[in-house]
């Protein structure tokens, strides 16, 4: 498999390594991003003072602008150095403007996040991580060139002295390539994690991820009107259905010939009462409402065909929305693992923290869960994104699967 970065570079063997192309790529890439970041520094010192002189006519507001926008410029030299270190390319996050001219071209750069967060790199760049840079290349430079020169400068000292320090400095040399070549890879992956395209960066995309969650919001609503209008509706006119025929069966001699009919009518009113409650809690459990998350995860658990091992804990009551997610995310996934996993034995671990409720399902099953096969999986996976949360499927072949969900809970 080829490498495609400094930092899986370091993974080959020393040989290769060292043979490669990689340890210079990364000598070249921190040299010039402790050159460019100094310049850049230099530029935006001035650009700072310029502004700062002529602030009361507008070529003093002209500098403040060119400072606010000159990360869009750095950003785009970063991208094209970071193919030194990483052949994977990095795309731009700005979106096309739409109107010609200057005026638009600022006013919709200054409205961008993404512009001020690569202000903010630029920043950062030219007050630590250029110094960075320039102190990596200069120690490792120094030290093997002091060791490798020494016979060529040094007159006081036995001439084996010196040449065991040429070979020392050759030693460290080789070794020097090992943390420059690690600190360019982590160099590369924060200027990556700063200046890849994020999903806020589109409006439209934003705007998308909010209808998406204002239809799981208005989808929750309808269940919990259906759910109410079954359990105050149909269940009760079952529930008097039932205790009509029940009465009726009581009333009627075991020989009559309409006792069979009537007991067989009870038998199936009861039936169908049993399912509609199933309907109901499969709808939206009042205990959910009533009494949390922990209650009705214990109860599905108890309801579950085989043994559940419950391990909850939960400072408090949890938003409306989440425990909702949680719920069903547990559900589906004690029912994946009651219809294909084989399992005899789950266990649901649940928590909280910094704000966010992790919710992990764990079987003993057989493993090779798919969610592109159709288990449910796919839909719980929709469901967890509409409320801003993460999952996370383990499900090796000879088991066990592990489904483990992130959801943000603050307020």
């Amino acid at each position: 498999m080829p490498v495609r970065s400094a930092l899986e570079s370091l993974t080959l063997p020393p040989t290769k390594f060292l043979t490669s192309s990689w340890p210079w790529r990364s000598l070249v890439y921190l040299g010039s991003g402790g050159l460019f970041g100094m310049i850049v520094g230099a530029a935006l010192l001035g650009l700072l003072a310029f502004g700062a002189i002529f602030t009361l006519v507008a070529v003093g507001i002209a500098g403040f602008l060119a400072f606010a926008l000159s990360g869009i410029a750095v950003a785009r030299v970063e991208r094209w150095r970071l193919r030194l270190v990483d052949r994977v390319d990095l795309p731009d996050a700005h979106r096309p403007v739409e109107q010609p001219g200057l005026v638009a071209w600022v006013t919709t750069r200054l409205r961008e996040q993404v512009t001020w967060r690569e202000l903010g790199y630029t920043i950062v760049t030219c007050a630590i991580l250029a110094w960075i840079d320039a102190l990596v290349v200069a120690f490792a430079l120094w030290a093997v060139t002091a060791l490798l020169c020494g016979p060529l400068y040094i007159d006081d000292s036995p001439l084996s002295l010196t040449l065991f320090g040429s070979v020392a400095g050759l030693v460290l040399g080789i070794v020097m390539l090992y943390p420059m070549t690690a600190w360019a890879g982590a160099r590369a992956a924060i200027t990556r994690a700063i200046l890849a395209p994020r999903a806020d960066d589109d409006p439209q995309l934003v705007e998308l991820t909010r209808s998406r969650a204002r239809l799981v919001d208005a989808f929750e609503v309808e269940r919990r009107r259906i759910e109410r209008d079954l359990h105050d509706g149909a269940q009760q006119r079952l529930v008097a259905l039932s205790m009509q025929l029940g009465l009726a069966r009581l009333e009627l001699p075991d020989d009559s010939p309409a006792a069979d009919s009537v007991r067989r009518a009870h038998d199936l009113a009861k039936e169908a009462l049993a399912e509609l409650r199933e309907l109901i809690r499969g709808v939206h459990p009042k205990i959910l409402t009533d009494r949390g998350l922990a209650a009705a995860v214990s109860e599905v658990a108890d309801r579950a065909p085989l043994t559940v091992d419950c391990d909850i804990a939960l400072p408090a009551r949890l938003p409306q929305a989440v425990e909702v997610t949680a719920y069903f995310v547990v559900v589906e996934a004690l029912a994946n693992v009651a219809k294909h996993s084989g399992a005899g034995r789950a266990r649901v671990v649940a928590s909280v923290a910094f704000d966010r409720l992790t919710v992990q399902v764990r079987d003993d099953g057989r493993g090779g869960a798919d969610p592109r096969r159709g288990t449910g999986l796919a839909g719980l996976v929709d469901r967890v994104a509409a409320v801003g949360g993460t999952v996370a499927l383990a499900s090796p072949h000879g088991g066990p699967t592990v489904v483990h969900v992130e959801l943000p809970c603050g307020s």
